[in-house]
């Protein structure tokens, strides 16, 4: 089975109990909220990719201030289409970030078609991705190591 790894970083922001999030772009319209950022290029700082893909996907300038933590995940990947399954390996790099200019609009031509505000409270009450729920717990227990406390 081949092995495939993907290296990304994402921001948490949180304004007066708001966090910003991107909606992941759905080929039947919808689709599922993550958290804004993406994969880090080739030879590109996960830092530098964090206030890149920020920009890209909400319009935003942002600060980062802090690196809270990694989260790992490692799962098969099945076959689709001509492609093999695969043997597959994220590692997400996840910061806490502040809004410092810009304004807020949709990307554009990307993998996410809408980036929003939405209350900590309704966080249970959107269809997120899992990446959603590890963000915001580490960045609410900010664990010294870096990595969820169970």
């Amino acid at each position: 089975m081949r092995k495939t790894r993907r290296t990304a970083a994402y921001a948490v922001i949180v304004q007066d109990d708001r966090i910003l999030l991107a909606r992941f772009r759905a080929p039947t319209g919808g689709g599922s909220w993550i958290m804004p950022g993406g994969g880090v290029e080739h030879g590109e700082d996960p830092y530098d990719t964090v206030v890149r893909e920020l920009r890209e996907e909400t319009g935003y300038e942002v600060e980062v201030t802090a690196l809270l933590g990694a989260v790992s995940r490692h799962a098969p990947v099945p076959r689709r289409g001509l492609r093999r399954p695969a043997d597959h390996h994220g590692l997400a790099l996840i910061y806490e970030a502040k809004v410092t200019g810009g304004e807020l609009r949709p990307e554009e031509n990307g993998s996410t078609d809408l980036a929003a505000w939405h209350a900590l409270a309704d966080l249970p009450d959107l269809r997120t991705g899992g990446i959603v729920e590890a963000a915001v717990r580490l960045w609410r227990q900010r664990p010294p190591t870096g990595h969820l406390i169970d």
